[in-house]
C-alpha cells in the first residue's frame, strides 16, 4: 500500500513539471504562474485525499486485527467448533428459544413406533416446531415428541409414549348349553399397549427401541416391539433390520393410535401374523412417493419365540423350547394414489404374505419334529377374552400364504376403505389337501368437526384427524377438539373342506361377523377417548366355547395417549 502511494506521488510530479516546461514555451510569465498555482493545489487536494484514504485501510486493518486477537483470546476452541459446524457469537446468549414455522404433521397424533426418517426430513420437522437451545444442545418436540439434539441435528434422542388403556364387557354373550362359558367378562380392563419408543440417531443411521409394558393380551406381561437398526440416507426409503413390525396390508400399515375402532379387522390381524405382526425380525426396506408406496421384508421368528419359560411371552401364539427350526417368511405391499386433490383421495393396493418354511417343533420323539399352524381371531375386542372362531392346529403344514386387494376412498370428512384377503395352507402327507380361509371388512369414518382424516402417503394409508392448537379442548373458548362416527362390518371365514370324506382335511374353524359402530374424541392432538359397540355373530366351530353357534355384544372404551 505504501508503494502505491510513493509510485502515485512521484507520476503526479513528473507530470507536473512537464506541464510547466510546455506553459513557459508558450505562455506569459504571469500567466505560467496562476497555472503553476493552480496545478500545485489540485495535486495537494488530490494527495490529501489519498493520504485520507490509505490512513482510512490502515486503521480498518488495524482493528480487524484486533477484532480477531479478542476472538482467539475469548474463544481458545473456535477452530474445534468451525470443525463441527458451530459458530457461537461471543455475546449469544447460553439460553436461546426459536419459533417454530408450523407444518402438515401438527395437530395429528404421533406414531406409536419410533418415528424413522432421514436427516433432511428430521431437520425440517424439527425447523417446523418450536425448540430451546441451552448452551449449543437443542430440546424441542418435533411432531409432539420429546427429542434432544446437537446443533445440527447429527445426534439425536427422542422418547415416546403409546398408552391405550381398554375397558368395558360383554354382555347377551352367554354360552349355549354344554359349551364351555369362556372368558367373556361382563366388566373388566386391559392395558392394550404402553409402549416408550427410543430413537437414537447419527445422521442417516438410526436405532429404534421399543419395549412394550402392555405386551399380549392381559395385563403384567412386558415383552418388546421392536429393535432395530435402520438406514435413511436413499431418498424417501427407510432400509431396516431387526425386530420390527413389516408393513403389510393397509390396516397393519396405519399407527394404532389411527386405527378407526379399538381393533384391526379379524382379517387383517389373521393375515399379518402369518409372517409379520409385531416385534417380528425382519430385513427389508420401504420407498414412498406422493403418488405411490412399495414395501418388502424378508421375516424369521417374533422375539421370544424360542423361549418356552414363558407361553404368553409373545404377542401371537406363544413361545415354545420345543422349537429346532424357526420360522421363515416374506411380505409385499404396493400401493398407488391415482386421485389426490384437496377433496378426494384414492387409494388403491395389493398385500402379499408367505411363511414359506413353517416353524418346526420337536414332540415325544426328539429325533424328529413336525410343522403345523392355526388361526383363530377374538370379536375384535381384545380383554383376554376366548376365541369363538379357530381352527385348531392343522398338521403337516408346509407352507401359509395370504394375498389380497385394498381399496380407500377420501372424498372432503368422509372416508370408506376395505380389503380382501385369501389364506392357503398348503400340506405334506398322503391324502392331505390345502386348506383355504377368507375375509374381508369395509370401514367408514367422518370428521363431525376437526380437520378429517387425510391421506399420509409417507406410510400409504390414512391418518387420524387433527386438532390444531386455535381448536383444542377449551369450553370457554368455544373449542371442542375433534370428534368423528365410525363403523366397519368384519367377516373371517375359517371353515376349509367341509364336504371332504377324509377327516383330515375337514377344518371346521366357524365363520365370524362382526358389526362396530363407535365416536372417537380427540380433545388435542396428543389425547383420544374412544367408544366401540359390537355385535358379534360366529358359526359353529370345533372349540368348546361354540360348539353350536354364538352371538353376542360388547361395549367397550379407551383412553389414549401419544407423544
Amino acid at each position: 500500500m505504501t508503494f502505491s502511494f510513493r509510485r502515485t506521488t512521484a507520476l503526479l510530479a513528473t507530470s507536473t513539471l512537464m506541464s510547466l516546461g510546455t506553459l513557459t514555451g508558450h505562455a506569459h510569465a504571469a500567466d505560467q504562474m496562476e497555472i503553476m498555482e493552480r496545478q500545485i493545489r489540485a495535486m495537494q487536494a488530490q494527495l490529501n485525499s489519498m493520504k485520507k484514504e490509505h490512513n482510512e485501510e490502515v486503521k480498518r486493518a488495524r482493528a480487524v486485527l484486533a477484532h480477531q486477537r479478542e476472538d482467539a483470546e475469548n474463544n481458545p476452541y473456535g477452530q474445534r467448533n468451525n470443525y463441527i459446524g458451530s459458530h457461537p457469537q461471543s455475546n449469544a446468549p447460553l439460553i436461546t428459544v426459536r419459533k417454530g414455522t408450523g407444518g402438515p404433521d401438527i395437530g395429528r397424533p404421533a406414531s406409536d413406533r419410533a418415528d424413522i426418517t432421514s436427516w433432511s426430513d428430521f431437520q425440517r420437522a424439527t425447523a417446523q416446531d418450536e425448540e430451546v437451545t441451552v448452551g449449543g444442545v437443542k430440546i424441542g418436540f418435533p411432531k409432539g415428541r420429546p427429542t434432544i439434539q446437537s446443533s445440527d441435528g447429527a445426534y439425536a434422542l427422542s422418547i415416546g409414549l403409546a398408552f391405550h388403556e381398554d375397558f368395558g364387557g360383554f354382555f347377551n354373550s352367554g354360552p349355549r348349553k354344554g359349551e364351555a362359558r369362556g372368558a367373556f367378562n361382563s366388566f373388566t380392563s386391559n392395558m392394550r399397549r404402553l409402549r416408550i419408543p427410543f430413537m437414537f440417531r447419527y445422521k442417516n443411521w438410526v436405532a429404534a427401541v421399543t419395549p412394550d409394558f402392555g405386551a399380549n393380551h392381559n395385563d403384567g406381561y412386558v415383552g418388546l416391539y421392536e429393535g432395530n437398526l435402520n438406514y435413511t440416507g436413499f431418498r424417501n426409503t427407510i432400509l431396516t433390520a431387526g425386530y420390527f413390525q413389516p408393513r403389510v396390508t393397509e390396516e397393519d400399515s396405519e399407527s394404532s393410535n389411527d386405527f378407526f375402532t379399538l381393533e384391526r379387522p379379524s382379517i387383517t390381524d389373521m393375515v399379518r401374523n402369518i409372517a409379520a405382526g409385531d416385534a417380528r425380525f425382519s430385513v427389508g426396506g420401504l420407498h414412498y412417493e406422493k403418488r405411490w408406496w412399495v414395501a418388502g421384508y424378508f421375516t424369521g421368528q417374533e422375539w421370544g419365540h424360542r423361549n418356552g419359560s414363558d407361553n404368553g411371552s409373545t404377542y401371537y401364539g406363544g413361545g415354545s423350547s420345543s422349537t429346532v427350526d424357526s420360522q421363515t417368511g416374506g411380505t409385499l405391499r404396493v400401493a398407488g394414489r391415482p386421485v389426490a386433490t384437496k377433496d378426494w383421495d384414492v387409494h388403491l393396493g395389493a398385500s402379499a404374505i408367505s411363511a414359506f418354511r413353517v416353524a418346526c417343533n420337536t414332540g415325544t420323539d426328539a429325533n424328529h419334529c413336525s410343522r403345523s399352524t392355526s388361526f383363530g381371531q377374538r370379536p375384535e375386542f381384545d380383554i383376554g377374552e376366548a376365541n369363538l372362531a379357530a381352527t385348531g392346529g392343522i398338521s403337516n403344514a408346509a407352507q401359509v400364504w395370504a394375498a389380497g386387494p385394498e381399496l380407500g376412498v377420501r372424498w372432503n370428512r368422509l372416508i370408506v376403505k376395505g380389503e380382501y384377503y385369501h389364506v392357503g395352507v398348503q400340506r405334506s402327507g398322503p391324502g392331505l389337501k390345502s386348506a383355504g380361509f377368507q375375509g374381508w371388512y369395509g370401514s367408514a369414518a367422518y370428521t363431525i368437526f376437526g380437520d378429517p382424516r387425510m391421506y399420509n402417503y409417507k406410510s400409504g394409508a390414512f391418518g387420524a384427524p387433527g386438532v390444531s392448537s386455535k381448536e383444542e379442548f377449551n369450553p370457554a373458548l368455544n373449542q371442542w377438539g375433534a370428534l368423528e362416527v365410525v363403523g366397519h362390518y368384519s367377516v373371517i371365514d375359517l371353515n376349509s373342506g367341509l364336504n371332504e370324506a377324509n377327516a383330515k382335511n375337514v377344518i371346521r374353524g366357524g365363520q365370524q361377523t362382526v358389526w362396530t359402530g363407535g365416536l372417537n374424541w380427540y380433545p388435542n392432538r396428543h389425547f383420544r377417548f374412544m367408544l366401540d359397540y359390537s355385535h358379534f355373530i360366529v358359526s359353529r366351530s370345533m372349540q368348546a366355547t361354540n360348539l353350536y353357534g354364538r352371538t353376542g355384544n360388547s361395549i367397550a372404551a379407551r383412553i389414549q395417549a401419544g407423544f
